[in-house]
C-alpha cells in the first residue's frame, strides 16, 4: 500500500509514501531514454546501493555507485568535483539519472550535482531518515557548504521523484526519528491541525515507530503540506516561506553550535521561541503556546535552549539568507495553522527568549 502526492507547477514531481516498496518506484521513475546510472549514497547505505545497483544492471543499465564523506562533511565542493569527475568517467548523458540515497545531506549534495551536470540529468531521491522523507528530498532545495556559512551555494532542483520507504527507518536512531518528527510537528502547526491531533493522542513509542500506521499517517501528511506549498512557489518568493517557521532561530541555534545540534532539535526550539514572540504580538493565545511546547517534548524535543547568548544568536540570525535590509523576519503564527511573515525589532526578542532560557 502506497501514497502518490504529485507537486505541481513548472517542475512537477512525484512523492510515493509507502512501506517495503522495493526497487520497482525507482526504475519507474527511469527516463525510458536513459541507459547509465549513478547511484550517489551515504556510507552506510553500502549495501543497500549495491543491491539496487545489481537489480539496475539486471535490467540493461549501466550503473556507478559512490559515497560520501558523513553528514555536513559530505557537503563540500570537494566531494561534488569528484562526484562531476564521476559523471564524466560514465559519461552521464542528459536522458540518464543521479538516485541520491541516504538523509538530507546526501540529496542536498546530490542534488546539486544532478542540477549542475550537463545543466540537469534526472534527479531521484529515496531518503533514508525522516527528516529527509518529511524535509530535505522534497521540494527541490539543493546546496553545499563554505567556508562562510551552510547551504549558501545550490540551486532549486526538483527530483523527478521522491520514494519514501517507511521500512528504511527501521534502523533509524529514535534520536534521528524524533529530529524528523519535528518538521511533521511544525507542519502540523502552520497548516495541518490534524497532525497536531495525532501526536498529541499517541504514545511516544508508537509514534516514533517506524512500522506504526500513525507515523506513516502523519509523515504522509506533513509531505503533503510541503508539496502543496512548493507546487504554489518553489523558489520561496512568497508562499514559502511559511515552511521556515521555527527555522530563523534554529539555523542560529545551529551555526553557533558548530552544527553539533540535530537540525530538528533546533526547529523544536526555534518553535516554541516562534509561538512565545507570536503570542507576545497578540497572535496566539497562552494554551496554544502551551501545546507547542507538550506536542514538541511529547516526542523527546527540546522546548529551551542555553548555551548562547541572546546578543550572539541575533547576530547571527542578521546573517540569515531572511533578513532584508538588515531587518529580522519572522514566520509567526495568527493562530494555528495560519501563519504569516513579520518584521520583528531586536528588541522584540528579549521576553521570548528570556522563557526558553537564552541568555539575555
Amino acid at each position: 500500500m502506497s501514497t502518490t502526492i504529485k507537486v505541481t507547477g513548472h517542475q512537477p514531481s512525484t512523492i510515493v509514501v509507502g512501506r517495503d516498496l522495493g526497487f520497482a518506484p525507482i526504475t519507474a521513475a527511469l527516463d525510458e531514454a536513459a541507459t547509465k546510472v549513478l547511484i550517489i549514497h551515504a556510507r552506510p547505505l553500502s549495501a543497500r546501493a549495491a543491491a539496487l545497483a545489481e537489480h539496475l544492471r539486471s535490467l540493461g543499465y549501466e550503473v556507478a555507485t559512490a559515497n560520501h564523506p558523513d553528514a555536513e562533511a559530505g557537503k563540500a565542493i570537494e566531494v561534488v568535483a569528484g562526484l562531476w569527475d564521476t559523471c564524466g568517467h560514465l559519461q552521464l548523458g542528459r536522458k540518464d539519472a543521479i538516485i541520491a540515497m541516504g538523509g538530507g545531506a546526501t540529496t542536498d549534495m546530490a542534488g546539486f550535482v544532478a542540477a549542475t551536470w550537463l545543466r540537469g540529468v534526472t534527479l531521484i531521491n529515496v531518503p533514508t531518515t525522516l527528516l529527509g522523507m518529511v524535509d530535505a528530498a522534497v521540494g527541490g532545495k539543493t546546496g553545499i557548504n563554505t567556508s562562510v556559512g551552510k547551504n549558501l551555494v545550490g540551486s532549486f532542483y526538483p527530483a523527478n521523484a521522491v520514494i519514501a520507504d517507511m521500512s528504511l527507518l527501521a534502523t533509524l536512531p529514535r534520536e534521528d526519528l524524533a529530529a524528523g518528527a519535528a518538521e511533521v510537528i511544525k507542519c502540523g502547526f502552520i497548516a495541518d491541525p490534524e497532525i497536531l491531533r495525532i501526536v498529541g493522542e499517541t504514545s511516544p513509542e508508537i509514534l516514533l515507530d517506524p512500522s506504526s500506521e500513525q507515523l506513516a499517517k502523519i509523515t504522509t501528511r506533513a509531505i503533503t503540506v510541503k508539496a502543496h506549498v512548493v507546487s504554489a512557489d518553489l523558489t520561496e518568493g512568497g508562499l514559502r516561506e511559511i515552511l521556515n517557521y521555527g527555522h530563523t532561530l534554529a539555523h542560529a541555534i545551529e551555526r553557533a553550535n558548530d552544527y553539533t545540534w540535530r537540525h530538528g532539535d533546533a526547529v523544536a526550539v526555534g518553535c516554541c521561541f516562534a509561538a512565545r514572540l507570536s503570542a507576545q504580538r497578540g497572535l496566539l493565545g497562552a494554551d496554544e503556546v502551551v501545546l507547542h511546547d507538550e506536542l514538541f517534548a511529547r516526542v523527546g524535543l527540546p522546548t529551551h535552549y542555553e548555551g548562547s547568548s541572546l546578543e550572539e544568536l541575533t547576530h547571527i540570525m542578521a546573517s540569515d539568507k531572511k533578513v532584508r535590509r538588515g531587518i529580522l523576519r519572522f514566520v509567526l503564527l495568527d493562530g494555528i495553522a495560519h501563519p504569516s511573515t513579520f518584521a520583528v525589532e531586536p528588541n522584540e526578542l528579549v521576553a521570548p527568549a528570556r522563557a526558553i532560557g537564552i541568555d539575555v
